[in-house]
């Protein structure tokens, strides 16, 4: 009987070996894609959004700890932080926007670093000049999702009464 089942389980073993064996063999992709174009005629257009990466001061004296994404660095409220491009080489319509809205006395890598800080100035202090609207102004155009964003939002407000 021990038997029977150690040959059953060999053979199912096997069985599944050769299946996935098959699902693994290579085939070349085809040179026809399903509108009738070759791959050779499809090129891209246009360039990619710049996307930083932050590196961000730590607690503890001189460290740093580099985050890619907002929310890693907001959860771990860092205050203060540079901006590294890390890919892209045009700005988005965001990130453009974002840049008129200072009136361009900002530049995008400054509303990036900002951006990724949390709980310093700009974020938790009141808008008193005109240098610190234009960052506020750009900041909320390019951080919609900052977890101070409505304080900025309202020390602008203020600020222009």
């Amino acid at each position: 009987m021990i038997t029977a089942r150690r040959a059953l389980a060999a053979g199912l073993v096997v069985l599944g070996a050769l299946g996935l064996s098959a699902c693994t063999t290579g085939q070349t992709e085809p040179e026809e894609s399903l509108d009738g174009t070759t791959q050779a005629e499809v090129s891209a257009s246009g360039s990619a959004p710049i996307v930083f990466a932050f590196v961000c001061s730590t607690d503890a004296g001189e460290a740093t700890e580099t985050f890619t994404t907002y929310a890693a660095a907001w959860e771990a409220e860092r205050a203060d932080c540079t901006a590294k491009p890390i890919t892209g080489s045009g700005m988005s319509a965001q990130q453009q926007a974002a840049v008129r809205a200072t009136d361009d006395h900002v530049d995008l890598r400054e509303l990036a670093a900002t951006c990724a800080e949390r709980g310093v100035a700009p974020w938790d202090t009141a808008v008193t000049t005109d240098e610190q609207a234009h960052l506020a102004a750009g900041l909320l155009e390019y951080c919609p999702g900052h977890p101070e964003h409505d304080h900025l939002r309202r020390a602008l407000a203020t600020y222009r009464g």
